[in-house]
């Protein structure tokens, strides 16, 4: 779906340090571009995603951007 301009984003935040998680949780945190506790990335809303989301979903902190650039919760 390269140019779908109905693409929405999402900005992640990593909340929960990596310290003691299970390596295959680091490996997925690791997957959506975090570094370490409090970094931020904005990325593509897609099925993949997603499901990074939902399986580390406990250590994270995601809202919608809006087509401003606004963050919604």
């Amino acid at each position: 779906m390269a140019g779908d301009k109905n693409l929405r984003t999402l900005r992640i935040t990593l909340i929960k340090g990596l310290r003691g998680k299970k390596d295959d949780h680091r490996a997925t945190v690791r997957g959506l571009g975090l570094k370490w506790r409090s970094h931020t990335v904005e990325l593509d809303d897609t099925p993949q995603v997603r499901g990074m989301i939902s399986k580390v979903g406990y250590m994270l902190n995601v809202s919608e951007i809006g087509p401003d650039g606004s963050g919604q919760r």
